[in-house]
């Protein structure tokens, strides 16, 4: 699965560890705040998600692109320490 990674770290501590974590995990710098990987697995990602949980604090914001997820692309969201995702579905003719 394709996942790009944005982060909004709350502090330069932050961005520092999530920075090395997501090299750790194969995912390659491509703008100042943006990390991507085209071959991650749903379990590797999982394990990805508790290890940023992990190191994160309140005021840190990560969100996720990730395409396919059921078929479909879907943004995951890391927003004052939850997790939400939305998939994003085509709109229904009228």
């Amino acid at each position: 699965m394709f996942v790009s990674v944005v982060l909004d770290p709350g502090g330069l501590d932050s961005s520092r560890s999530l920075a090395s974590l997501l090299s750790q995990y194969g995912f390659v710098r491509v703008q100042r705040a943006c990390w991507e990987n085209t071959a991650v697995s749903e379990k590797r990602l999982h394990t990805l998600k508790k290890d940023i949980d992990r190191i994160t604090d309140y005021y840190d914001r990560v969100r996720m692109y990730q395409y396919p997820v059921k078929g479909l692309p879907a943004i995951t969201e890391l927003n004052k320490k939850k997790w939400s995702r939305c998939i994003l579905r085509p709109q229904a003719d009228s």
